[in-house]
């Protein structure tokens, strides 16, 4: 048999670049490059081996460990999850800094690989540095913290244990169903130990990523309750887009006359304009969708979670009777909320429904009412995008409207917290099938802009835009430095308003009277409501490279705009925004979620929360 002498870290780094998926006939690498901040960890182990094979594996310098894996989702998730990266770190708190990208990840089902240095296996003196002694288990590690939020986690002891682990994490990562975060945790020792790797290791392997098809049985049943029901809906969650089955959905919707509602992470499945799309669903959703979701009597999920916003938290779904079909690739999705189950791909399975409801379409009056229901909410976009005075400071719907006003199908729009995922998910017109990418499954601060730096390598030459209020901005600005030096031209765009808006939001909604929600000096009382804080965000993002464009009014907003969708180079859109940005004739949200309020309460406030939280949670049901 021959061999080829390695450290694990060399054999490792070989094994990646051999690493291939392929779905409809095309391949492309799984592991395309690692991020890394280097550690006495990793350094002289996979640190090493990076450099000496960097042509094989590119390395990518990230700043903050969270940030690398958030771009490493970003990259993924503009990839239909078909390639991947890896994230390296040192051990301690390089480590565990991981655990929320990683939780992030695996709760979204976007593939990242992540690489940890451990602590030493052959226990030569302990504790070392940054060991965590557990007195009653002597191999724990800070790095089992990972364990929960990794859909596989292997602690890689002996240099032959590398090849069972090594594939093990290639299946996961390229597993539709299983993917999400995988840990290898590498201690420092084995890293640099040498061994004689079969060359077969290495060679090209190919991870097929199928399109299984539905049961026939379950098909024919699927079939039969669309063809019965009267106000039928299509929730269009993220594995639409996984799936690549936008066309799919498209000629089911033209077919069928069905309308589509949008989950956060699949909106844009059907682009705005097309008749069949109401927009987006539950709590944060359109008065459209959610109108029709009170009153159906047939749910479509495809692709979809049914996290408790799209359900607005088991009360949107409220008519007697109704029932649920779930074409899902995950059986344990597909299952959900007692529906009838069609375990498959969602291209696959979207295409064969088409195909046996050919003859069938929805009542003409059912689908001219959800219609005129669509046209009246555009209108009411169009209200609130629309801004009389160019001289006024604009609101963040406005600053929304300025930039759909710029961007064309090649935009990207990247968001995860705050009040702007609901402002996007009721207002935004998707155009294209990646353009809107909100990251709602752990709605992370800080996500936005590494998310973009990895949405920028994964499609060069498509404008990129995050979207950050001031609090998440100060989470995690550090990965602009990264950018400017990668020369990546993401468009920052930066609302300062203050403080969490969006929790003094619901602060205000559930009692709270929006306590320590701003960012304002002490007052005499002690409470943090004096003058706001004297800070400059856009100076300390100029102070890291970015070319910062100042916007105080609606026109200086649209000059802006024009002028850092042109630049190529990275640029941030500065901008203070009035608060009050509710849709005008519409409520700032169209379905409940479901946040507890105190039982008993001295405070006028929380009372009447209270006794509103009552009244709303009567309403849920559990769907059996």
């Amino acid at each position: 048999m021959t061999t080829r002498r390695l450290t694990v870290a060399q054999a490792l780094v070989a094994f990646l670049a051999h690493q291939y998926t392929e779905r409809d006939g095309r391949r492309q690498r799984l592991i395309t490059a690692c991020w890394g901040i280097f550690g006495h960890g990793n350094v002289a182990g996979i640190g090493q081996a990076l450099l000496e094979s960097h042509e094989d594996l590119p390395y990518l310098q990230g700043r903050n460990e969270q940030a690398m894996v958030h771009a490493a989702v970003g990259y993924a998730r503009q990839s239909d999850r078909l390639r991947a990266q890896a994230v390296t770190t040192s051990i301690g708190p390089g480590a565990t800094n991981l655990v929320t990208g990683a939780a992030l990840a695996t709760v979204n089902r976007i593939p990242v690989l992540l690489l940890p240095g451990d602590t030493f296996a052959t226990r030569p003196a302990e504790p070392v540095l940054q060991q965590l002694e557990v007195p009653c288990a002597g191999d724990v590690s800070v790095n089992d913290a990972l364990r929960p939020v990794s859909r596989y986690f292997d602690r890689v002891t002996r240099p032959e244990a590398l090849i069972p682990a090594a594939l093990q994490a290639m299946r996961v990562l390229a597993d539709p169903v299983e993917t999400g975060a995988v840990t290898l945790a590498l201690p420092q020792d084995v890293q640099a130990e040498a061994y004689d790797w079969p060359e077969e290791f290495f060679a090209d392997r190919v991870w097929r990523v199928t399109r299984p098809a539905p049961d026939a049985d379950a098909l024919a049943a699927a079939v039969a309750a669309i063809r019965a029901a009267r106000r039928p809906l299509l929730i269009a969650g993220g594995g639409v887009h996984h799936s690549e089955a936008e066309g799919a959905l498209r000629a089911f919707a033209d077919t069928t006359g069905i309308p589509v509602a949008a989950t956060q992470a699949g909106k844009g499945s059907l682009r705005h304009d097309h008749p069949a799309d109401i927009g987006g669903i539950g709590h944060t959703g359109t008065a459209t969708a959610d109108g029709l979701a009170r009153e159906a009597d047939l749910v479509i999920g495809v692709g979809t979670r049914y996290t408790d916003f799209t359900t607005a938290s088991a009360t949107l779904f409220a008519a007697p009777g109704v029932r649920f079909v779930n074409l899902n690739i995950a059986s344990f999705d597909a299952h959900k909320l007692g529906a009838a189950s069609l375990v498959a791909d969602a291209r696959t399975g979207l295409e064969a429904l088409t195909r046996e409801l050919k003859d069938h379409r929805v009542d003409p009056a059912y689908e001219a009412g959800y219609g005129a229901a669509k046209a009246d909410w555009e209108r009411r976009v169009d209200a609130a995008y629309a801004a009389a005075d160019a001289s006024a400071r604009p609101s963040q719907t406005q600053v929304l409207g300025a930039l759909d006003a710029v961007a064309d199908d090649t935009d990207v729009l990247i968001n995860a917290a705050g009040s702007l995922p609901g402002d996007l998910h009721k207002l935004w017109r998707a155009r294209s099938r990646r353009q809107y990418h909100v990251e709602y499954g752990y709605s992370c601060m800080g996500y936005e802009i590494p998310a973009a730096i990895g949405v920028g390598i994964a499609a060069p030459g498509r404008p990129v835009w995050a979207l950050v209020g001031d609090g998440t901005y100060l989470m995690n600005p550090t990965e602009i430095v990264t950018a400017v030096q990668e020369d990546i031209p993401l468009k920052l765009i930066l609302i300062q308003n203050h403080g969490y808006a969006s929790i003094g939001g619901l602060s205000q909604e559930t009692g709270g009277e929006r306590f320590g929600t701003d960012y304002r000096f002490r007052a005499d009382d002690g409470t943090y409501t004096g003058a706001p804080l004297p800070v400059d965000l856009a100076a300390n993002a100029a102070s890291l490279g970015l070319h910062v464009i100042r916007a105080g009014t609606v026109g200086e907003l649209r000059a802006a705009l024009a002028e850092a969708r042109g630049a190529n180079h990275p640029t941030c859109v500065y901008v203070e925004t009035e608060t009050a940005d509710t849709v005008p004739g519409a409520p700032e949200a169209q379905a409940w979620w479901d946040v507890p309020v105190a039982e008993t309460a001295t405070r006028p406030a929380a009372v009447a929360a209270r006794a509103a939280y009552d009244r709303h949670a009567a309403d849920r049901r559990r769907h059996l």
